[in-house]
């Protein structure tokens, strides 16, 4: 073989490794590139999954927004409908954006913002983003921003619930807003349940804040009964929240934990899978008095009031710090669970006549546009019915409420007595199998 034979093979050699060097080094990045697009999907040719938010509350960059849920909502114009926390002054404007068909199409919308009207002189509220649907788009995915021009790669992402709405699957759902404070009242909240069970209640949905380790317990068992909801709601988190409901009270930045925001979300969480949702505490029950349970008392109601959508109910406080002199019954093995026992407590105070009285409520939520804890603040074309306390009571077991009224004036009603035989059965059921006894 020549010189330059030798030195063709040698070349030839070289070329033939750099090559396979190159295809390999290409096709190993390339897979690697391919696995990283592959761990981060897109949604709907848009946003990223990792852009996804799982959270109950999200703080957009301004830091004075808070987003909770947005829903679809087509009653009478197509918007996105935005449950938020916003700071009733620093908040000047925002922007929704939309993912619609690929990558290029991302339509900004400027919002409508509509701070409910019972904000309670707290600085930060319960709002209505309202965001307007783009034409040819039914976007299943959306970001909130307080800029028009937003970094697309930083945007929080949420997905839009309501859309397809379906029939209710449910007659009855407790909305119960906020379990906060190391919540500790476990007795009294197992026998509130078991009573809801009794009535007619399917779900109780519990925005929950904190609470003790054996009403945790209490909570998972429930949860895995299918019959309790948890949606956490970490409020403290973002803002100083006020025990109280009004800002002279306790001069925080937010009112009662949220209270107010986490009914109107669970209001619309609610307003296609369940007929009624009840906005009642966990301390509370609305008690027919001339009916067996909810769906008998809720027929005769809308019997008298066609037209109806919004059902108020008189509040009546059981004072807990005042017993009944003798109880004919045993419950001696509940003494060591934590709570208030309202069996024991059948004193109630008179109503004030011709004052106003608290109420709570029992709507049907495809009615509703924006409640406040009392009263419903905005709704479509139905009527507002005050229930007689011949027909239905709101039994409201707590410490004293009017100061004025002596122990010697109080009223002995042990109307929550008539379910005791199987009120009773089921929370000594409960009690054994959450290992509270």
């Amino acid at each position: 073989m020549s010189k330059y034979g030798g030195k063709v093979a040698a070349g030839t050699f070289l070329f033939i490794f750099v090559l396979s060097f190159t295809s390999y080094y290409w096709k190993k990045n390339t897979t690697e590139y391919d696995s990283r697009k592959n761990k981060q999907p897109k949604l709907h040719d848009c946003f990223h999954r990792d852009q996804l938010t799982g959270d109950t509350i999200t703080r957009l960059k301004d830091n004075y927004s808070f987003i909770i849920n947005p829903y679809f909502d087509n009653r009478t114009r197509t918007v996105i409908r935005v449950i938020s926390i916003i700071h009733f002054e620093k908040v000047k404007g925002l922007y929704c954006v939309f993912c619609c068909q690929n990558d290029s199409d991302f339509p900004i919308v400027t919002a409508e913002i509509d701070i409910h009207a019972d904000r309670f002189g707290f600085p930060y509220g319960t709002a209505d983003v309202l965001c307007l649907e783009p034409q040819n788009c039914s976007p299943k995915y959306m970001s909130i921003h307080p800029s028009r021009d937003p970094d697309f790669a930083q945007l929080p992402v949420f997905e839009i619930k309501n859309r397809h709405s379906g029939e209710p699957l449910l007659d009855f759902t407790v909305c119960i807003s906020t379990m906060f404070g190391g919540f500790n009242n476990v007795l009294q909240f197992v026998q509130s349940v078991e009573m809801y069970k009794i009535l007619g209640a399917q779900k109780v949905v519990v925005y929950k804040n904190k609470c003790s380790l054996l009403m945790e317990r209490v909570l998972e068992h429930y949860v895995s009964e299918g019959m309790v909801e948890i949606i956490q709601w970490p409020i403290d988190t973002y803002l100083k929240p006020s025990t109280h409901w009004h800002h002279s009270m306790d001069p925080q930045e937010i009112g009662y934990y949220g209270q107010i925001a986490a009914l109107n979300d669970c209001i619309y969480r609610n307003m296609y899978r369940s007929n009624y949702v009840l906005l009642i505490d966990t301390d509370e029950i609305i008690l027919p008095l001339k009916d067996a349970d909810w769906k008998s008392l809720m027929e005769r109601l809308e019997g008298d009031h066609p037209g109806a959508g919004v059902f108020l109910f008189e509040n009546h406080v059981f004072r807990n710090s005042v017993f009944a002199a003798t109880v004919p019954f045993n419950f001696s093995s509940w003494r060591n669970v934590p709570g208030v026992n309202i069996f024991q407590h059948t004193f109630r105070e008179p109503n004030k006549k011709g004052a106003f009285n608290n109420r709570k409520m029992v709507v049907r939520p495809e009615k509703v546009v924006q409640t406040s804890v009392h009263s419903v603040l905005k709704k479509y074309e139905a009527e507002s019915v005050s229930v007689s306390s011949d027909v239905a009571i709101l039994h409201h077991c707590r410490r004293t409420e009017r100061v004025d009224v002596p122990k010697e004036a109080l009223i002995q009603d042990p109307v929550i007595w008539k379910y005791n035989a199987s009120l009773i059965a089921n929370v000594d059921r409960v009690l054994h199998e959450c290992n509270c006894l």
